[in-house]
Order: C-alpha cells, then structure tokens, then sequence
C-alpha cells in the first residue's frame, strides 16, 4: 500500500501533497499517511469536502510516528445538505448585517452566501461584479433599485443579477435574508459600512 509520509516537509506542502494523493486514488484504494502528530485540522477539511466519501482509520499513534490509512469510497465527493435555511432565516429582524453562512467547501466552482440586512438598512447603490448573480429571497422583505425601476423582494422570489448592472438593496420592515450564487472568484465583499436607512 502506499505510503505518504509527511513528516519532513513544510507545513504549507503538506495538506496540498495529502489532497493531491488521495485524488489520484482510484475508488476503494487507500494510503497510509505518516505525521508527527494527530492530524485533526486535516481530517475536518476531509469531512468538509469529501463528508461520507471517505474512511480514516488510525493505525498507530505513538508519539512522532502517526498512521493514518486514508480510503477512497467514491469517485467524486458526494451530494449533500449544506445548511436548513429555516433555521437562518427565523429571525430575519434580527440586528445582523452581512453574511450569516458562506459556502466552505475549497474545491468548488461557485460561491454561495446567505446574506442579513436588519429592518431599513440597505446596500448602497453600486455597480455589480463581473460576473451575473442569482439572488433567492428566503425571509422578511424589501425592494431592489435598478438602474430604471424599483422591484419589491418577497420570500420565494429569485432574481438574477446580471453582471456589472447597477442595483441597491433596503430591506423591509421584516429584515430581509437572501441567498446568494455565483461563479466563484476571488471574495465578493458587500459594503455595509455606510447602511443607510429606507426612506
């Protein structure tokens, strides 16, 4: 069986050498990886990305000398629930501004955020990435300025940014929470700093 051992490389080398070996298994091989140590902030990225995929089985753990056998279970990670967005969107009035949940997994070609605007404050008018942007309206209310009009946001609604269009966001009476999805790239930062209120 094959064997990774860690132990002398950098720490930046090393999560990115495990990765790369376990991709390149075929389903059902596995590797045993070799650390100085127990490997509990690697095995929560394993359960990030590849939940239920995989199997981790100690098979030393003596000081300077751990073993870990790491098996491949499925060709791909595996489809699954991220989040009940009830339970983050209960209270949309709540004084929270910003983003309430973010997409964590690292391999992935999208970003996804559940963003909270507290009663009457807004997002500035501002033009929008360079990229389009789907927006799914989950709890409270509120409207959407456009360029030429206003749009009133209710629960259900799902709205689709297009790139670079110019927008504005107030929430309602009710809070407003919504899901976001879009290509991913490098953090796509909303400003709240200046919230204002609707009027």
């Amino acid at each position: 069986m094959q064997e990774l051992d860690v132990r002398g490389m950098r720490k930046p080398d090393k999560h990115p050498a495990i990765f790369a070996t376990y991709a390149a298994l075929p389903v059902g091989a596995a590797f045993v990886l070799v650390n100085d140590h127990d490997p509990q902030h690697l095995r929560e990225e394993f359960e990030t990305d590849h939940v239920g995929s995989f199997r981790w089985e100690y098979l030393n753990r003596e000081m300077r000398d751990w073993r870990i056998r790491i098996t491949k279970l499925a060709a791909t990670p595996l489809p699954r629930v991220l989040v009940d967005t009830t339970a983050i969107t209960a209270d949309a009035a709540a004084d929270v501004t910003g983003a309430v949940w973010k997409l964590q997994v690292r391999e992935r070609d999208l970003d996804s955020n559940v963003i909270a605007l507290p009663p009457g404050r807004s997002i500035d008018a501002h033009t929008g990435p360079d990229l389009d942007v789907l927006i799914h309206v989950l709890a409270g209310g509120g409207r959407l300025t456009t360029e030429l009009g206003t749009i009133d946001l209710t629960p259900g609604l799902l709205l689709w940014m297009p790139r670079r269009s110019r927008r504005q966001l107030t929430a309602g009476a009710a809070g407003l929470r919504y899901l976001t999805v879009h290509q991913r790239r490098q953090a796509l930062l909303i400003d709240t700093s200046r919230a204002g209120t609707s009027g």
